[in-house]
């Protein structure tokens, strides 16, 4: 099925929507040539369609449907890039999930997206951000509970590399900036999600603090070179921490992660990452302890 989302998204003075295919990109390019959509709108998943075709493609058969909804359906599909692989920044990634998420609050996405990319940041960044909210998209076919990801928005909004501080300072302010721009049980949901990170500890009840958790670690299970990454960034993000003592830290934060049990909670997490994340500790705990981390 050929689907298409309103025409919002800003650029070229006028705005765009994105023609997308639920079944496969030649059933999308079929119907892109039929319609006279230039090739040159592709980006690897979607076209980037105007606003004044955009009734023309309706009547010759795309399915009008929310931003939110074609983004659920094209990761269900199998067919989504991840926009780290595209033509465009993470920042326009991520400004085009928070206008489906929140679309009745643009400055608290600008504060949000400013905050992930304060120059000292380095794992802990936009990209990381990015990161988790595909990783939801995995875990649910595309379709995460609001609150989550919400929760993800806020998990690590403050970062000055104090573990706990940091995880209670951004759940406060989650309660201080969604006071009434979200229902009572989002407001209350939201800041509990938060702090759920200090620990990744969620209870066996806790389906929300699980998808969450599990999210945030999926960088756990990432190839080699990926952990290889994400190990320089979080190094870089304590560069104030001297080498012995960051060692001595990350040990004890291998040795925690690795006593987790389980380390993912939902079994399509078990099953996308736990594996290689064994793999990934177990390696780097042999590597901190031949250097002198205890």
């Amino acid at each position: 099925m050929i689907l298409i989302d309103p025409p919002l998204w800003p650029a070229h003075g006028t705005v765009f929507s994105h023609l997308v295919s639920d079944t496969s990109l030649a059933e999308l390019h079929e119907f892109a040539t039929a319609a006279g959509v230039s090739g040159r709108a592709f980006d690897l998943d979607h076209y980037d369609v105007p606003e004044r075709i955009y009734r023309d493609l309706v009547a010759a058969g795309a399915r009008p449907v929310s931003g939110r909804d074609l983004v659920r359906a094209l990761a269900a599909s199998g067919l989504r890039i991840r926009a780290r692989h595209r033509s465009k920044s993470v920042g326009t990634a991520l400004q085009y999930r928070w206008d489906s998420l929140l679309p009745s609050a643009p400055g608290l996405g600008a504060e949000l997206l400013a905050r992930w990319n304060e120059p000292h940041r380095h794992y802990h960044s936009a990209t990381h951000l990015l990161a988790v909210l595909e990783a939801l998209d995995l875990l649910t076919d595309g379709d995460p509970p609001r609150p989550v990801v919400l929760a993800a928005w806020f998990h690590d909004a403050v970062h000055n590399g104090t573990a706990g501080r940091d995880e209670e300072d951004s759940a406060l302010l989650a309660q201080a900036r969604l006071e009434g721009q979200v229902p009572a049980m989002e407001f209350a949901e939201v800041p509990r999600l938060v702090r759920l990170t200090a620990t990744h500890s969620p209870s066996i009840t806790d389906d929300a603090g699980a998808l969450l958790c599990d999210a945030d670690l999926a960088v756990l299970g990432g190839s080699p070179d990926a952990y290889v990454r994400y190990l320089a960034g979080v190094r870089a993000d304590y560069a104030h921490i001297p080498p012995a003592n960051f060692d001595i830290g990350r040990t004890a934060v291998v040795r925690q992660l690795l006593a987790l049990e389980p380390l993912f909670h939902t079994p399509r997490g078990r099953e996308l990452w736990a594996g290689q994340a064994a793999l990934n500790l177990h390696g780097e705990l042999a590597q901190l302890l031949q250097i002198g981390g205890t």
